[in-house]
């Protein structure tokens, strides 16, 4: 299983690492990103593709610091939340803690990381990074702000890419604290992981320290267009909570009657203990079914005792359902 690629993303490298055939249709179960379908979308390709992008993503993050009530100078849009992620990485290379299990990149990036199991231990550190839904067991934390608030010599690191897609819990809004920095995704919630776009919020001096490091238009022009114009939807966001919470149990309760041991999620996605997750996950794909393995997730047990499944639509679920029962 080393040769499987890390991510959840491109389900074809998964079918090839393990010598499956590549079907003409693949059901990927791996990917968390949104199945609701895009609205109207304008865009003049030709025009976006052919000039150089706005390097201040001004019109996002002016939209952004209204919805908040910040200041636009408090707000980077950066190529996703790994370029954050990177650039952030940077500027603390010491002293920097993560709970885990998390997402895989924060390891890849940050050099001398201390992986912890405790929220309690954030003060023992000067940064500490909360992935709030977690990825991969899709948790939530409620009141990290209590944490925050007794830990002001700690920067906290929150990333909250999955924080549209709760299904039932409230964020709480820690952009206010002075020792926070919040990452969020957009590829997540408006499907656009092609064009990779995210955006932090933190102090203003912390900003401007990011934005030093980056490189310049990193942010393309069809990605700053794109979320413009979801941004401006606000009912999407809505509709797609309205969509999960409606597939979702469902989708659970059926995955439990078929005698599988699916974890407790707040979000979309959540974590199915197994017993052999080689042999479920050749099974599926089998069947044109791709699903994420969980091996190279810090704090899971051993490494083959989870996979991770995101829901679909309800007819994909079902084939799903199916699928597993024969197994």
């Amino acid at each position: 299983m080393d040769s499987l690629t890390l991510h959840g993303a491109n389900p074809e490298n998964l079918f090839r690492a393990l010598n499956a055939k590549v079907p003409r249709k693949i059901i990927d179960f791996s990917t968390n990103t949104n199945i609701l379908a895009w609205p109207k979308i304008n865009l003049d390709l030709e025009a976006l593709a052919s000039r150089y992008p706005d390097p201040d993503c001004s019109q996002l993050r002016l939209l952004i610091a209204q919805r908040e009530h910040i200041t636009p100078s408090r707000i980077l849009f950066t190529n996703g939340t790994n370029e954050a992620i990177f650039l952030l990485s940077q500027l603390f290379s010491q002293d920097t803690a993560i709970l885990q299990p998390a997402y895989t990149e924060y390891s890849r990036a940050f050099r001398n990381l201390h992986d912890v199991f405790s929220l309690e231990e954030a003060g023992r550190f000067r940064q500490f990074i909360i992935v709030n839904p977690n990825n991969p067991t899709g948790k939530f934390i409620p009141n990290l702000a209590k944490t925050i608030a007794a830990n002001p010599n700690t920067t906290f690191i929150i990333d909250e890419a999955y924080r549209d897609f709760l299904l039932r819990a409230k964020p709480e809004r820690l952009c206010d604290f002075p020792n926070t920095i919040i990452l969020r995704s957009l590829t997540k919630i408006f499907h656009l992981s092609g064009t990779r776009i995210g955006y932090v919020i933190a102090p203003e001096d912390l900003i401007t320290s990011l934005k030093a490091r980056q490189p310049s238009w990193s942010v393309n022009a069809i990605a700053q267009e794109l979320a413009r114009q979801f941004l401006s939807d606000e009912s999407f966001t809505l509709r797609t909570r309205e969509l999960y919470r409606r597939l979702t149990p469902a989708f659970v309760q059926d995955l439990r009657n078929s005698g599988l041991d699916v974890m407790d999620s707040d979000v979309h996605f959540f974590l199915v203990r197994v017993d052999d997750d080689l042999r479920v996950i050749k099974h599926l794909l089998a069947r044109g079914i791709a699903v994420r393995h969980t091996r190279n997730f810090t704090g899971l047990g051993t490494d083959k005792n989870y996979i991770r499944i995101a829901t679909k639509n309800q007819s994909d679920n079902k084939i799903f359902v199916e699928a597993i029962a024969d197994l």
